[in-house]
């Protein structure tokens, strides 16, 4: 008899759980195929959709992540299969949990992540409650994380249509695991529960699947072919073969109905929950609770204002053409206060000499610091004051005696007096002022003849030429006139020569021209002395040359005797400023493509070129273009710009 009864039992048909459909196009929401869509059913495991939302809701906020682990409580652990085998204590990360739950419909997995979310099963359903409601799912309701049948847990095939739409929306990035055919859940490797359907249907791409007694076979489907996507949701299959055939069909009817070219629409997210909500809710499960949903009370956390300290302000970068150019500067300024002098005997060494004296002669107190000191002998105090108020000596070229410029400089000196050396302007004078003037009272006068001790140096005939141009020889002026030219320090006077016979006042010693090569001689012997102060008494008083206009006088026997000893010196003066260096930018096999060349290159680089000499050269066959007359920092900056454009560059020179 138990044996008849478990037959017929065995061999009849269970009640059918109801059936319900939709379909809609996925890129719009618009229902394009419905029944029974809005009947309140069991979902059963299309539920673990809106808990994997919410966790996807966590991640995207940053309480969560991929890597959190979550520690497996007991209710969790407890939970009929489908399941993965978690035990109570179990620690497994929350990538592993999302997973098991997505693939395998594993409901241990599903319940850890909603209690470690929300702390217990009651609060996690409350929350995926109200997530509902945010969506638009007005007539769902859950009672837990995992879709197992409950009383109250109800939804629609149109709410887990919108809620397959949400997913596939709001994470993109997300959504690609629900076509996985098989992941590693950690403790074990899970399979998908809806493959047959996935690798039966072209296009097919998700999502879920869902079983129960009293729900039967569901399934939230998504497929996309060409520019149309649909997404589609059936209740109440009798088994996996009649749900993946009957959705077959209804995807179909989806392609078949929906338009071309739509605009998608995508639907609205739902706004992610404060961290910290007061459980305060109640009757909000019960669609006809007596007063509805009870006061929530939430506390924001949002930050109203950056906590981030301001920006520092942007400072504005030297162009790269006046950092070179000050950098140019001070170097020069660095390398001129810290050069040692020059030789003497050299050019530069003169051009600091002239250099100096000018300075001299703009400032009045350097001048006076300068000042010729006054001599031992001090007979003619009056032509000391006005050396001394004299400008800086000019530069001044000894005159040749015996010629115009020697009797036009003893004419200009009172009688009597001896003429040491007189000053020829570097200009040339008009040839009126270079007349002889013949004083009718010194015309009985006629000079001695010179002692042998006086004779003038040899100078060689251009040196001569170079300092007074030949000129007829004139009647010989009745006055004794001694040129000191090599020997300064010499002094001749004519004892018997009276300078109170002559009309000139003394005054006019003063208007005798400075020469800075007897300036320390000024000192002119009175017609009582017979012979020339002592020559270490002159020689003490003879100042420092200012500025040495020309190196000193050789004569014949002086070059005789330092023949063999003196030494050749070359000196070479740099025209370009210190710009030796250079950049090549390639070689041509014409003049014509180095010049392209160049003209392209200082357009693309005018910043550093621009000071620079194109040159185009040729050397064994090819022609070589070159930016040459920059200087080195000029050059090294030049060819890194050149080559962080992916244009050759060799700096050269140096």
């Amino acid at each position: 008899m138990i044996l008849v009864v478990a037959a017929v039992v065995a061999t009849s048909p269970l009640q059918a759980a109801p059936f319900a459909a939709i379909v809609m196009d996925g890129r719009t929401g618009e229902v394009l195929y419905e029944k029974n869509a809005h009947a309140r059913l069991h979902p059963a495991s299309l539920t673990k959709m809106m808990t994997l939302y919410i966790a996807f809701q966590e991640i995207e906020a940053g309480r969560l992540s991929l890597d959190t682990m979550v520690t497996v409580s007991k209710y969790a652990a407890s939970q009929p299969p489908s399941r993965l085998g978690l035990k109570p204590g179990q620690r497994i990360s929350m990538r592993h949990l999302i997973r098991a739950a997505a693939i395998k419909s594993a409901n241990d997995a599903a319940s850890a992540i909603g209690d470690h979310i929300s702390g217990d099963a009651a609060s996690f359903a409350k929350r995926m409650t109200r997530t509902a409601r945010q969506l638009g799912m007005n007539n769902t309701t859950f009672k837990n994380a995992n879709g197992l049948t409950a009383e109250g847990h109800l939804s629609t095939a149109y709410d887990m249509n919108v809620l397959g739409r949400h997913l596939f929306y709001d994470f993109p990035q997300y959504y690609h695991i629900f076509s996985r055919r098989t992941a590693d859940a950690g403790i074990a490797t899970v399979t998908n529960t809806n493959s047959r359907f996935l690798d039966s249907y072209e296009g097919a791409d998700g999502i879920k699947t869902g079983y129960t007694g009293p729900a039967g076979f569901n399934l939230t489907a998504s497929a996309r072919r060409g520019d149309k996507h649909i997404i589609a949701t059936v209740f109440g299959g009798t088994s996996s073969a009649n749900r993946n055939a009957k959705m077959a069909e209804l995807m179909d009817i989806g392609f078949a109905r929906a338009r071309n070219g739509v605009k998608e629409q995508p639907p609205k997210a739902a706004p992610i929950e404060d961290a910290l909500v007061a459980s305060l809710e109640t009757g909000i499960d019960e669609i006809d609770a007596v007063g509805g949903a009870g006061k929530t009370v939430r506390v924001s956390g949002e930050v109203k204002k950056s906590l981030r300290p301001k920006a520092r302000p942007t400072v504005p970068t030297v162009p790269d053409a006046v950092a070179v150019a000050m950098a140019e500067g001070i170097e020069g300024a660095l390398a001129e206060a810290t050069a040692a002098p020059a030789p003497e005997g050299t050019l530069d060494f003169q051009a600091q000499a002239m250099a100096a004296a000018e300075q001299a002669t703009a400032d009045p107190m350097a001048l006076a610091e300068t000042a010729i000191p006054p001599a031992e002998d001090e007979a003619a105090p009056e032509t000391l004051l006005a050396e001394a108020a004299e400008p800086a000596a000019v530069p001044a070229v000894l005159v040749e005696p015996g010629t115009l410029d020697a009797q036009a400089a003893a004419l200009a000196a009172p009688a009597g007096e001896t003429v040491l050396a007189e000053a020829v302007a570097p200009e040339p004078a008009p040839e009126a002022a270079l007349e002889p003037v013949v004083d009718p009272a010194l015309a009985a006068f006629k000079p001695k003849a010179r002692p042998e001790a006086m004779a003038a140096p040899v100078v060689a005939a251009a040196e001569t030429e170079a300092i007074a141009p030949a000129v007829p020889a004139a009647e010989p002026v009745a006055q004794e006139v001694v040129l000191a030219e090599v020997q300064p320090e010499l002094v001749v006077t004519d004892p018997g020569l009276d300078p109170a016979a002559t009309d000139a006042p003394a005054a006019l010693l003063a208007e005798v021209t400075d020469v800075e090569s007897v300036a320390g001689a000024t000192a002119l012997a009175p017609p009582s002395v017979s012979a020339a102060p002592a020559p270490d008494t002159v020689a003490s008083a003879m100042p420092k040359r200012q500025a040495p206009i020309f190196d000193t006088i050789e004569t014949a026997d002086m070059q005789a005797e330092d023949t063999g000893t003196s030494e050749e010196v070359v000196v070479v003066m740099s025209t370009s400023g210190g710009r030796h260096f250079g950049v090549n930018v390639g070689e041509y096999s014409s003049r014509y493509e180095a010049d392209k060349a160049l003209l392209k290159t200082a357009l693309a680089e005018s910043a550093t070129l621009n000071e620079g000499n194109r040159r185009a050269i040729q050397s064994g066959g090819k022609w070589r273009a070159s930016f040459m007359g920059l200087t080195e920092e000029q050059a090294q900056l030049a060819c890194r710009r050149l080559m962080a454009r992916a244009i050759p560059c060799e700096t050269v020179g140096g």
